[in-house]
């Protein structure tokens, strides 16, 4: 076969349907299908083009090959993908300005520390670094690649393609976790040959304990402490039942940041919650003696920038050895990665006596600050709860930036598993439909709600294509109050005129009927309730329409906690 299409034709199977290859028809693409598989991952997310079209005919084939229509969506189904099975996501995208798109939600998935394989193409190999004017060149692009992804490593020769893509899922199964680039130029996509590649030298992923005098150390504050607290960040998320019984045996009430959510199943009689910032927790904060933290930075915005009156005796776990005692002052740090120091601290900790009533005022203190909330939120309360009453207990929580997504969605609605949680860790607007068809596809088995206000869905309306294609089980729950509402009470709270805030938004109802996705529109918490029960009964994408300007009670109006001189 002497042309390019000749040799990428397939002969068509009558028994399954499908195109079969050819011998000589292998490609590069059916190097990265093997990976997955060994990688346990089914699906890709991506945007075909002609510098990735192997790579997306051989997905398609064999496995399956979602299309969105923007690459920053792609990577956020792949986020979306990755975080909902605790596993690894892929993103496939095209070079230059294809693999720039990206760029944002790649920073996202760095800052949420989500497992994501993006594979982009590139110009022929000879021709990178050239200048020449080659279609869809553009300069530096491994360099742009490295500042957005925790790795990023570039395929040089047709060989090397299988070594690469196994080092790549090696790093992402290697903590500190983080999304992985690798760039692949088109020529060898195409003359990477799966029978001719370099030998594979494959590593075990590595978990690292704290040394065990630092454990020993830290055991013996901990048993001192008569009222304890544990802090549960985004790297508590793969401790599973260990962090419950670590809380158990200390007597710790256990309160976590957005991103540890569901780390300790939060109807657990000693979970807190995201709720340390909140004025119901200060009396309980002052009277800890002893604070645990795993896997958190601390963070201003979820610690009044820094303001929390947290306790003397402090103990951080964090892979990041800079991480501990950055923001707080710490007694023992324990650098080890949380899902190995944790049951090691366990083991290490023996018998305590915390005070009687130290279980008691931790549930009160965290019922005290969901009522608080709950007044708060006005008719948002009894959307949260039928929020909790319809879905399924293990229903992954897809939450963009917006209102009720930043306020109750990151604090009231409740998560029991940390594969359930899924949001904007890195703030960015409009992520929030592209999580949710990742995470739709690798969760097919419950309803997956999304929560996005009007201005986030405008930033990717096209991905109601792919829901109206795809067919996921995803339930939009799409608060429209004409504009971006965070923003326009922070003007508000400053006494400043509406700048940029106020939208023309489209008819979603059209939309969606033009997307051949279900819409229902509501204004009041017993029809959302309704739709809601009909949306998670029947399957399916559906969009339902709550419009925040009818809601009664009103809410009180929430203002980022952010710092303006």
């Amino acid at each position: 076969m002497s042309d390019q299409g000749e040799r990428h034709a397939t002969t068509e199977s009558h028994e399954t349907g499908r195109s079969q290859l050819q011998p000589d028809d292998a490609t590069g693409g059916d190097i990265l299908v093997e990976v997955m598989r060994e990688a346990g991952v089914e699906v890709a997310f991506g945007v075909v083009s002609i510098h990735n079209q192997p790579l997306v005919e051989a997905i398609d084939r064999e496995l399956r090959f979602v299309p969105v229509r923007h690459e920053a969506s792609a990577v956020n189904a792949a986020d979306g993908y990755a975080r909902a099975t605790g596993g690894i996501g892929v993103a496939i995208t095209s070079t230059g300005t294809g693999a720039g798109n990206a760029a944002g939600s790649m920073l996202e998935a760095l800052t949420a520390e989500s497992r994501v394989l993006h594979v982009t193409g590139n110009i022929n190999v000879d021709l990178i670094g050239e200048g020449k004017g080659a279609y869809h060149e553009v300069p530096r692009q491994l360099a742009m690649l490295q500042a957005v992804s925790a790795h990023a490593i570039r395929i040089q020769t047709a060989r090397q393609a299988r070594a690469v893509l196994t080092e790549a899922v090696d790093l992402l199964s290697t903590p500190p976790f983080g999304p992985v680039s690798v760039d692949w130029p088109i020529d060898l996509q195409y003359t990477a040959d799966p029978d001719a590649q370099n030998k594979v030298v494959e590593r075990e992923p590595r978990l690292r304990p704290a040394p065990r005098r630092d454990l020993e150390r830290a055991a013996a504050t901990m048993r001192q402490a008569k009222r304890p607290l544990v802090w549960a960040g985004g790297g508590a998320r793969r401790v599973g039942r260990p962090l419950a019984d670590l809380a158990e045996a200390w007597g710790a009430g256990v309160l976590t940041g957005a991103n540890g959510r569901g780390s300790i199943p939060e109807d657990h009689p000693l979970c807190i919650g995201n709720f340390a910032a909140d004025e119901a927790l200060e009396g309980l904060l002052e009277d800890a003696d002893c604070l645990l933290t795993i896997g958190s930075h601390l963070r201003a915005n979820e610690t009044r920038t820094f303001g929390l009156p947290l306790p003397a005796e402090h103990i951080q776990i964090d892979l990041d050895a800079d991480a501990i005692g950055r923001n707080f002052p710490v007694t023992v740090g324990l650098r080890g990665e949380a899902s190995v120091t944790v049951p090691a601290l366990l083991d290490e900790l023996g018998s305590t006596s915390p005070d009687a009533d130290w279980a008691g005022r931790v549930a009160e203190a965290a019922a005290s600050a969901r009522r608080a909330h709950r007044k708060d939120i006005g008719a948002y309360a009894a959307i949260c709860d039928a929020m909790g009453k319809r879905l399924p207990r293990r229903s992954p929580i897809v939450r963009d930036v917006t209102v009720p997504g930043s306020s109750w969605g990151n604090r009231l609605l409740p998560v029991y598993d940390p594969t359930d949680n899924l949001y904007a860790a890195g703030g960015g607007i409009g992520q929030g439909l592209g999580m949710a068809i990742g995470a739709a596809c690798a969760r097919p088995d419950a309803p997956v709600l999304a929560i996005i206000g009007d201005g986030g869905l405008a930033v990717h309306l096209g991905e109601l294509a792919v829901l109206g294609a795809e067919r996921p089980h995803v339930i939009v729950a799409l608060f429209n109050d004409g504009g971006y509402g965070v923003l326009r009470n922070l003007q508000d709270a400053q006494d400043s005129p509406p700048r940029g805030v106020d939208l023309h938004t489209p008819d979603f109802g059209l939309l969606a009927e033009s997307m051949g996705v279900r819409h229902k529109a509501v204004s009041d918490p017993d029809a959302f309730d309704k739709a809601l029960k009909k949306a998670v009964k029947r399957g399916g994408p559906t969009l339902i329409e709550i419009d925040v300007p009818a809601l009664r009670p009103r809410p009180r109006a929430f203002v980022p906690p952010v710092t303006v001189p």
